[in-house]
């Protein structure tokens, strides 16, 4: 399996300007080959395939020497790579249309050869070798099956060294991101429980395992952040355009955006690992995030909480485990069913936190109630056809009728295990 680690690195002076160079050749060659992909588009109809433009660059070095002295070859072949994979995610619907690359945003190049752990440092081909930060000892191999990696959080990882990304934060802070080829899990969790998770604003997590349920306040973290923000974005508004002061404040405001982004991983990951240590099977809603998002009382707030993000992190943590993760229907009325007698009540607006059955006369709290039903859900979805989820990814859930074509339901937010 594959299994990617994040360091930190110490660039020198000299090391930065020679990674400011690369950033800028990968860049360029990125905005040109989407333009040359574009224009072949517009004259044609058809795509331009990865073969032509990776022929481009012999020429392009030709007639920009800076190509082949600032950059490493391989960087530039790894950009004709992913921008054929950015076309291919476009057409399959899983991402927008390639972009092209601004030098204000996030920097980034890929090496797939040649960078090597020495020690606490990465050497990088035309870079030297950099300074670097590791969170654990890594030892990297030459196969990755040779030998028996140890187990325990704080032992080494073995594994193939694969590619290496290095990127650049609007904050100006510099990271490697290794990729490794490992034999598997390093660390082994006993938890063997069947979680019901329902997602929500006020509460992030209401988690049910059949007998209890157990609440996860929201942090809300960029509440937490938005009079600091306000102060500095008036501030940075204030600033002549292209002077040392705006460019300052500039980072000032990304630094405010990036605390709240690290708070919010931080408290995710947290929250995911203590959840996937518990259990060996977690069952959550596919919730339709972009359409809820479109609600203008709810969309801050929404975007905040990273629901998206979190059942990501669950699903990469259970394979790891060989655990599974599994999405029922965004159409299953979790909130409205109650969960002793299976009656649904006809309407239940947000405002309504708490309510008694009229069939069996039952007091529910919303969230936990729909928490037991999501369990509930998903175990029947599990004992059907020997154990395969059967979900709403892309299925009719409105049959088609004289004046309309019917409706289908979203693609999962999440990959999800569908053995």
């Amino acid at each position: 399996m594959l299994k990617a680690v994040k360091v930190r690195l110490y660039p020198t002076t000299e090391q930065e300007i020679a990674l400011a160079k690369s950033f800028g050749c990968a860049r360029w060659y990125w905005n040109y080959a989407l333009n040359a992909c574009i224009q072949h588009y517009q004259e044609t109809g058809k795509s331009l395939k990865l073969s032509v433009y990776k022929a481009y660059l012999p020429q392009l070095k030709l007639e920009h020497p800076w190509l082949k002295e600032d950059c490493y070859s391989a960087v530039l072949q790894c950009v004709a790579i992913n921008l054929n994979k950015a076309y291919t995610n476009f057409f399959e619907g899983r991402a927008k249309f390639p972009r092209f690359k601004a030098k204000h945003h996030k920097q980034s190049i890929q090496y797939p050869q040649n960078v090597k752990v020495v020690g606490d440092c990465l050497e990088i081909p035309k870079i030297g070798i950099v300074k670097a930060v590791f969170h654990r000892p890594l030892r990297v191999r030459q196969s990755p099956r040779s030998g028996n990696p140890p187990s325990g959080l704080d032992s080494p990882i073995f594994g193939k060294l694969k590619t290496v990304t290095i990127s650049k934060t609007p904050t100006d802070k510099y990271f490697a991101s290794i990729l490794l080829e490992i034999d598997g899990d390093t660390g082994q969790h006993s938890g063997d429980k069947t979680l019901g998770i329902d997602l929500g604003i006020k509460d992030f997590a209401i988690v049910h395992d059949g007998k209890e349920v157990t609440k996860h306040s929201n942090p809300k973290h960029l509440k937490r952040h938005e009079k600091n923000l306000a102060r500095k974005q008036k501030k940075f508004a204030r600033k002549v355009k292209g002077s040392n002061s705006r460019n300052k404040y500039r980072k000032l405001v990304a630094l405010v955006h990036e605390r709240v982004s690290n708070s919010r991983q931080d408290f995710l990951h947290k929250l995911s690992r203590k959840l996937v240590d518990e259990s060996q099977i977690i069952i959550v809603e596919n919730l339709n995030v972009k359409g809820l998002v479109r609600n203008r009382k709810l969309s801050k707030s929404i975007s905040d909480v990273g629901w998206g993000m979190f059942i990501n992190f669950l699903d990469y943590k259970l394979k790891r485990k060989e655990g599974r993760l599994v999405e029922i229907g965004r159409f299953f009325p979790s909130s409205k069913t109650c969960s002793c007698c299976g009656h649904v009540v006809d309407e239940l607006t947000l405002d309504i936190r708490e309510w008694n059955c009229p069939s069996c006369f039952t007091s529910h709290d919303r969230d936990g109630n729909a928490a037991l039903n999501i369990r509930k859900e998903g175990i029947r979805i599990l004992s059907m056809d020997g154990g395969n989820p059967v979900l709403a990814d892309g299925g009719c859930v409105r049959p088609p009728t004289r004046k309309g074509k019917g409706q289908r339901s979203m693609k999962s937010e999440a990959h999800t295990d569908r053995r």
